[in-house]
């Protein structure tokens, strides 16, 4: 049994308009609505964290589902923290964790992604994308998070770009934020997230290390299709997933 949770409480600046970016409309439908469609398969009712005007994302989204209130945004993993109480009781064994801004991933990549998560028997499973380069269309990668493995290619953390050495930054491995947590584990400790960093937030993240430094599994699934892999954060990155859709 699973439960999907959306993070889309954050204000959005980067996208320079007063609506909010989740709202934004890719081909005519807003990005949170594409996201809720392609996901309904798995999870019909997910929880979305809300903030940032969140009187209209509820509207957008017709009163329909468990909303949960992030009134400070302070990172993903804060986020997540604010969900812990309304769901830390309920009998799912896996949390599906989206980001609200990434409108094309499908469901069947999802039952993968948990799949995965399943046969190795993970803590965290997380979807990965490995790009060529970080230019053209793969620059909208460039300020992902980068996935640093051992050198017997096991996941060791995931490194924020603002956080990560310039070595780090090399890494061709990114975060895509699509993660599968056990969710006895992650009501357990997603409060030792720490927001001693360069954006001083809770980054979600860093439960990837938090796992590993307890010596449980950690897996990863590269996803190979790009559409799936695409988040909006600016006008150009929507112009470019609405030309995925062509």
């Amino acid at each position: 049994m699973s439960h999907i949770i959306i993070l889309a409480g954050g204000k959005g600046s980067r996208m320079q308009s007063n609506t909010h970016k989740v709202l934004h409309e890719v081909k005519g439908v807003p990005i949170i609505s594409r996201l809720l469609q392609n996901i309904s398969p798995i999870c019909s009712t997910p929880t979305i964290i809300i903030g940032h005007k969140a009187d209209e994302v509820r509207e957008a989204t017709h009163y329909a589902y468990s909303y949960v209130e992030q009134k400070e945004q302070r990172g993903t993993g804060h986020a997540v923290m604010c969900a812990r109480e309304a769901l830390k009781d309920k009998p799912d064994e896996t949390i599906i964790i989206l980001p609200g801004d990434h409108p094309l991933i499908e469901a069947r990549t999802l039952w993968q992604l948990q799949s995965l998560h399943t046969l190795h028997n993970a803590t965290v499973t997380l979807a990965t994308k490995i790009v060529p380069h970080f230019e053209g269309i793969h620059s909208i990668f460039k300020h992902y998070g980068r996935v640093i493995r051992n050198k017997d290619g096991m996941v060791l953390k995931i490194v924020e770009y603002k956080d990560a050495s310039a070595e780090e930054r090399e890494c061709l491995e990114v975060n895509l934020s699509y993660y599968c947590f056990n969710a006895q584990w992650l009501w357990q400790h997603i409060t030792a997230l720490s927001s001693h960093n360069a954006a001083s937030e809770y980054y979600l993240t860093d439960m990837v290390k938090i796992a590993t430094d307890q010596g449980l599994r950690v897996a990863a699934y590269p996803i190979q299709q790009m559409a799936e892999c695409l988040g909006i954060n600016t006008p150009e990155q929507l112009l470019m997933v609405e030309e995925a859709l062509v």
